[in-house]
């Protein structure tokens, strides 16, 4: 363990949150009789809050983004020599390290090309869909130009992007959405939809077809998913599944559109989680741990072949790709991202990710034996879920009130852990774990310790 923080009176800053911060994902009516929790301080895989509490940090920051873990002195300091030396300017043009990373990023994804930088994930998902609307415009008279989504993916909290969100509760209320998005069926193979089929993942893929000719292939301009379903229930693809996408793609000639917003620069234990299914993008979208949140950044990658298309008309004043991200052209990102890589190389996180991921899957296996409101258990790498269920065998979900009981407890314990949130009506019920690349089987062995007391406590 490590020596606690050391305590001081932020009694001010508690009641400054609480009179001005408006908290994401989150009820206030409650923080008129709690305090609002002020996270202080970080180092390694733990972080202290306010009245001095440590905690293991089993969330990557609370929504899988700090990946190579807090207190990372070689980052900070990249970032703050870059910033005395160049910190913005539009990315209308070039600087030195929005260059490198480009390059290096590159080198680590075959096939892709180009980098496109913005500021979160919901823009860079935002700029996939007006480049494909501008191809459907200059190519293909106005045609396909639809957006295929799959039911519990999730995109971005834009209004375009929510458009594009697989799961109901997010984009409750904030209607109407922007027009052209479709969705397709999940592949949830613990909720079979095909229980007769003699591959899940092939009938899982062939639904996407299926969609296809009911709007009319021509129509069909792109097909967005996650390699890995985060928010919608932490979903790995069944075998087969990601074999048939791509030929589906092929034949009808839909962009493919990965977004590893999520899953990119190593959660799966690959740079990308695509990469541990042999796809091959048009477009690949990243943030969250792409700097591992020591500053803003995220980037929407493109092959050649994409590129080529926004510049082969140079007489034609609307022939490129006539967009901006404002952010996009702060140099901390990048010089953020380059260091950020560089660790996740030095200390071999990608080869660390495959065996922690094994240990956690391994331990809620084990705890499933023990506790029969797990109901199903999946993940890749340090990406997993537990779902937890009323009865397993008619695989009712466990009452979400009780869900958040046991996150609760967790964090009772000194463990944040997460769980679906306001994603699915009436599954709400799995709980996530995304600790940083860098654990270690103590860490994963006190984060199981924990959800197993707290399983007990919950559910009897």
């Amino acid at each position: 363990m490590n020596a606690p923080m050391t305590p001081n009176d932020l009694s001010h800053v508690i009641e400054a949150d609480r009179a001005h911060v408006w908290h994401h994902l989150m009820q206030h009516k409650f923080l008129e009789s709690i305090d609002p929790k002020v996270i202080v301080e970080g180092k390694g895989m733990r972080v202290w809050d306010a009245t001095g509490k440590e905690h293991l940090d089993a969330v990557s920051g609370g929504v899988w983004t700090v990946n190579v873990g807090y207190g990372r002195e070689s980052i900070a300091n990249a970032v703050r020599d870059q910033l005395i030396k160049m910190n913005y300017f539009a990315g209308s043009a070039g600087s030195i390290p929005g260059s490198i990373f480009a390059e290096k990023l590159i080198d680590k994804m075959p096939g892709m090309s180009r980098v496109y930088y913005s500021n979160s994930g919901s823009e860079a998902n935002e700029k996939v869909f007006k480049m494909v609307r501008q191809i459907s415009q200059q190519r293909h008279g106005g045609k396909k130009n639809k957006i295929l989504f799959r039911e519990r993916d999730y995109h971005g909290t834009t209004i375009t992007a929510l458009a594009s969100c697989g799961q109901p509760e997010r984009a409750a209320l904030y209607g109407p959405l922007t027009e052209g998005f479709v969705a397709v069926p999940h592949c949830l193979e613990y909720r079979s939809q095909y229980p007769d089929a003699e591959s899940y993942g092939v009938a899982a893929a062939n639904a996407i077809e299926d969609v296809i000719l009911r709007e009319g292939a021509d129509t069909i301009g792109l097909l967005c998913l996650e390699p890995v379903t985060a928010g919608g229930g932490v979903i790995t693809p069944p075998e087969g599944y990601w074999d048939r996408v791509q030929e589906i793609c092929k034949k009808y000639e839909i962009l493919l559109h990965i977004d590893e917003v999520v899953c990119g620069l190593g959660r799966t234990g690959a740079w990308f989680g695509y990469q541990n299914y042999g796809v091959k993008p048009d477009f690949v979208t990243m943030a969250k741990g792409l700097a591992s949140g020591y500053a803003a950044i995220s980037c929407t990658v493109t092959t050649e072949e994409v590129f080529a298309l926004f510049k082969d008309e140079a007489t034609n004043p609307l022939n490129y790709f006539r967009d901006i991200s404002t952010f996009g052209g702060c140099t901390a990102g990048p010089a953020a991202a380059i260091e950020n890589m560089d660790i996740i190389i030095r200390e071999d996180l990608l080869d660390n990710t495959v065996a922690m991921g094994d240990r956690l899957v391994g331990n809620l296996n084990a705890l499933a034996e023990k506790h029969k409101v797990i109901g199903d258990v999946r993940g890749k790498g340090l990406f997993c879920g537990a779902e937890l269920v009323a009865d397993r065998g008619t695989k009712d979900p466990a009452d979400e009130k009780k869900v958040m009981a046991v996150v609760a407890d967790c964090m009772a314990q000194g463990v944040i852990i997460g769980a679906t949130n306001r994603s699915l009506p009436g599954f709400n019920n799995t709980l996530c774990f995304s600790p940083a690349l860098i654990a270690k089987p103590d860490d994963i062995d006190q984060i199981t310790d924990a959800v197993d007391g707290a399983l007990g406590r919950v559910f009897g």
